[in-house]
């Protein structure tokens, strides 16, 4: 194994005290990456966490925009059924820990596979779904069905 050179804070003690504290600040990260939307499955691996995403309701359309850094587009697959779109997928190791010149001194990237649903307020015809990616953002246009669109209707609010 390679010599290391990095200050005490990054190597490992094998003493008592060395494995609580790694197993306290273990607990920790964990917590803080966990979202209340943890019942679903997220990146898989360890310190994972799920793909974040922005979802947007237009006049015409639903808008969803999901983050998937160092994932290819032939890894993700989308489906749409019932109401629900769902993104699965994979992004790959790009480590090699077989590598004995190697000394791993932190590992925070996520790697494994990943699933992310989002129930739709209409169900949209597939055959007008958009989906697009460019540069680890996938972005999804879910066009809202003709009956949809004219069911809104503005109220107007009045004074005393």
């Amino acid at each position: 194994m390679a010599g290391s050179y990095l200050p005490s804070l990054f190597t490992r003690r094998n003493d008592g005290l060395g494995s609580l504290l790694r197993e306290i600040e273990r607990t920790f990260d964990d917590f803080s990456r966990r979202s209340p939307l943890a019942g679903f499955a997220g990146f898989g691996g360890d310190g994972a966490t799920m793909p974040k995403i922005d979802v947007c309701e237009g006049k015409d359309a639903v808008d969803i925009t999901a983050e998937l850094p160092g994932c290819n587009e032939k890894d993700i697959d989308i489906t749409l059924s019932e109401g629900i779109l769902t993104i699965r997928g994979e992004k790959k190791t790009e480590r090699d820990e077989t590598d004995k010149e190697k000394n791993w001194h932190m590992v925070e990237r996520s790697y494994g596979s990943f699933s992310r649903s989002i129930p739709l307020p209409f169900t949209p015809d597939s055959a007008k779904v958009e989906a697009k990616f460019d540069k680890g953002v996938l972005r999804v246009k879910l066009p809202k069905p003709a009956e949809v669109v004219k069911k809104e209707k503005r109220i107007e609010i009045r004074g005393n």
